[in-house]
């Protein structure tokens, strides 16, 4: 049995994982079509979801396969108010443009303090000298806190019973003989 007599195949080379190509598509954006069918509608309560999805199928998008990524833009729309929702919930219901268009948050500009390092040389020179001069300094024993107890348990107020209120007694009629 020769090495030459049993060779085993060469492994396959190991193959790169596929990259996703990062093509954007082209064309308008969904949010941009979503308010073009809303504003060219002309309905006095607003478009409905079926009502959009028929004007973005009719504009040439695909409905089928998109189903979420409308729903998603509808509700960022609504959220960023760009869109009000007049009826339902979500994303479905109706939908009008917004008649104040929403204005831009402004940013706050978060200042970073700067800390200014010395140079640690210098320090440790300084504090070994201030150490020498100091006694240490003994620390205080910190006393353990108390527990906090719980607050005292109320006792449930029993309900009132009503008021007993004495059986009437029928009281014995008076005749015309008893009054004479």
């Amino acid at each position: 049995m020769s090495s030459a007599a049993i060779a085993l195949p060469a492994a396959p080379p190991a193959k790169s994982p596929k990259k996703r190509s990062t093509k954007k598509a082209s064309g308008p954006s969904l949010a941009s079509l979503i308010l073009k069918a809303v504003s060219a509608s002309s309905q006095r309560g607003g478009v409905s979801l079926a009502a959009l999805k028929k004007a973005l199928k009719a504009g040439g998008y695909d409905v089928v396969k998109n189903k979420a990524r409308i729903v998603v833009a509808i509700r960022r729309l609504v959220k960023n108010k760009s869109l009000v929702r007049t009826k339902g919930s979500g994303a479905s219901g109706s939908f009008k443009l917004n008649k104040k268009p929403p204005s831009p948050r402004k940013k706050k500009v978060v200042k970073k303090k700067v800390k200014k390092v010395k140079k640690a040389g210098a320090k440790k020179a300084a504090g070994a000298a201030s150490a020498a001069k100091k006694s240490p300094k003994k620390k205080k024993a910190k006393s353990p806190k108390k527990a906090k107890k719980p607050a005292a348990a109320k006792k449930p107020k029993k309900p009132k019973s009503p008021k007993k209120t004495k059986p009437k007694v029928a009281k014995p009629k008076k005749t015309r003989a008893a009054k004479k």
